[in-house]
């Protein structure tokens, strides 16, 4: 791997509520916190944060064509299907999904379900921040809102797809 010498020396530390944070629509609801991005890291390789879903909400089935990403279980429990294949996702639960691997991400409790992301290379912060709205710390969550109509726009620029039963 190519190093990036603009993130040569470079160290950064983000405490809770320092960075950009996006409320999320429907079906996932919750919000999404990229962290470590390219914008702070100057590194294009991968990107990192948290996301949480909204109790009786889910994240759509998808993969990514060009990116692998990595779920670690951080807290709440649900259920992570890969390829079809329901996993419990409680705090500790840890993924690497492929490219082209099918996953979904399912919060059926009365609890948020936190997960910590990694995806390589970098992309799925932009994808946050184009389908959600900003948030602030301690603000309530908005009702539920839809998604942008044009998702699947936005999901092929973001290296997502989205299945036929989801799109």
């Amino acid at each position: 791997m190519q190093k990036s010498e603009a993130a040569r020396g470079r160290g950064i530390v983000l405490q809770p509520g320092e960075g950009r944070s996006f409320w999320q629509p429907v079906p996932a609801n919750g919000f999404a916190e990229p962290r470590l991005v390219p914008e702070e890291t100057k590194f294009e390789g991968v990107s990192l944060g948290f996301q949480s879903i909204a109790p009786g909400s889910y994240v759509r089935e998808h993969s990514h064509d060009d990116q692998i990403e990595m779920l670690v279980g951080f807290s709440g429990r649900g259920t992570v299907k890969v390829d079809g294949v329901p996993h419990p996702m409680v705090p500790g639960t840890t993924c690497f999904l492929g490219y082209d691997v099918k996953h979904q991400i399912i919060n059926e409790t009365d609890e948020d379900l936190v997960m910590v992301w990694a995806i390589a290379p970098a992309g799925l912060e932009e994808f946050f921040e184009v389908i959600g709205r900003p948030r602030e710390e301690g603000e309530p969550a908005p009702e539920p809102f839809p998604r942008p109509v044009d998702t699947d726009a936005i999901d092929s620029r973001s290296g997502m797809n989205a299945t036929a039963a989801e799109a």
